[in-house]
């Protein structure tokens, strides 16, 4: 007897298939096009910071799990070494771990840094984008930060999200893309 195989379901007549958003979201909570939760938490300029501060500027909100760790090293002395493009191109970098302000300046410090890092020792902003997650490894099941990025445009709203981040080079995509702010 033949095999016969089921034909995939198209969508009904009329209706448009939408793209996914060109970042994806990977399980995130905020997704392209949504307003961007505001937050208010303590950053390394020594002041409480807060999104609606940026208003009108492009931002860069970057999450990393850990400071002077390999892969977040890397990350954060790419956005770095980039900081003079991206202020030319009207954004402000904000890096978001669960790190103390203490931790905080001796990642600053070591590694010349210079753009604000935000203690989100609470996991609160990391609780409003979705990047707060469980993970594994070895087997083993724990919560973690989610490496992701979102690009505030100047209008308050999430343009781009990067989701599951590799380091490498990640700092010049997300400058190519407030190009096309």
């Amino acid at each position: 007897m033949p095999v016969t195989r089921k034909k995939k379901s198209a969508a009904p007549a009329g209706v448009a298939k939408s793209p996914a958003p060109r970042g994806g979201s990977g399980g995130l909570k905020v997704k392209e096009g949504d307003r961007a939760p505001d937050f208010s938490v303590a950053g390394s300029n020594g002041k409480k910071v807060s999104l609606k501060d940026y208003r009108g500027s492009a931002v860069v909100l970057y999450f990393y799990p850990k400071d002077d760790t390999p892969g977040c090293t890397v990350e954060a002395c790419e956005f770095g070494a980039g900081h003079g493009k991206f202020e030319k191109a009207g954004a402000v970098v904000l890096g978001v771990s669960p790190d103390s302000l203490a931790s905080h300046d001796k990642f600053i410090t070591k590694f010349k840094l210079p753009f604000v890092l935000l203690a989100d020792e609470e996991k609160k902003v990391a609780g409003l984008y979705g990047t707060w997650t469980q993970k594994s490894m070895y087997g083993l099941k724990y919560m973690g930060m989610q490496r992701s990025t979102f690009l505030v445009g100047r209008d308050g709203r999430v343009a781009r999200v990067w989701p599951k981040v590799s380091p490498k080079g990640h700092a010049a995509e997300v400058l190519a893309a407030i190009a096309e702010l």
